[in-house]
């Protein structure tokens, strides 16, 4: 599904990652875990084709993103790969159905279409009464499931999820991380999340550990 072959990447001097290898399975859950500074979000960045290796390989797929020019790339990333952040990232002028379309509205789906499948992921994810709110109207956990609605819009095989329950508190947290599962099981979708939360990371099928920009230990908790 996700392979990665030996991806380096630098910041001027500073060596960012240092070589990592990884293959992730379709419809698998996994978390990377260590401390600020390891390479998690950069990895995760690569993944999500937001940033370039300096040098490596990697494939989603099947497809090999290095090949790919940056049209090409944007293309793919819409259509394949949803985000999920610790900060939210909804646009404060947009309802919660608006913030949900923008996905598919680039993709150029028929605006009827992406209304309809906007509004039956907000029902899904019990927001069916919060669809004309604004953000500013929401809870911290409301917006950030309208986030992972917008993560879900064009039903991408991939999704990454950077510190997802960072900044919202434990109950809201739970209820999250058990979202996730929720949609792995109904949707098949694949999962990479940069997380310290230690309860998400002992849910999730594997976990990582990232230092100094390799993967050091992995822990698999299921199968």
């Amino acid at each position: 599904m996700i392979q990665i072959n030996n991806i380096k990447k630098s910041y001027e001097s500073l060596e960012v990652l240092k070589g990592v290898n990884l293959n992730i399975r379709k419809g698998e859950v996994v978390s990377i875990v260590g401390k600020s500074g390891a390479g998690k979000s950069t990895l995760l960045h690569i993944i999500g084709t937001l940033d370039s290796p300096d040098s490596g390989e990697i494939s989603i797929n099947g497809q090999l993103l290095n090949k790919m020019k940056s049209n090409e790339l944007a293309k793919f990333r819409n259509e394949n790969i949803g985000f999920v952040f610790q900060f939210h990232h909804l646009l404060p002028e947009f309802t919660a159905l608006e913030n949900v379309c923008i996905p598919a509205f680039i993709k150029k789906t028929p605006e009827k279409e992406a209304r309809q499948r906007a509004a039956e992921l907000l029902d899904y994810l019990g927001l069916s009464e919060r669809t004309h709110h604004k953000p500013s109207q929401l809870s911290g956990g409301e917006q950030q499931r309208v986030a992972v609605a917008r993560a879900l819009m064009n039903q991408p095989a991939v999704i990454l999820a950077d510190e997802p329950s960072g900044n919202l508190d434990t109950g809201t947290s739970k209820e999250l991380h058990d979202l996730f599962f929720k949609l792995r099981s109904d949707f098949k979708q694949t999962f990479v999340i940069v997380t310290h939360n230690i309860e998400l990371a002992g849910m999730s099928d594997r976990t990582l550990r990232m230092k100094d920009g390799l993967i050091v230990e992995e822990i698999r908790h299921f199968g």
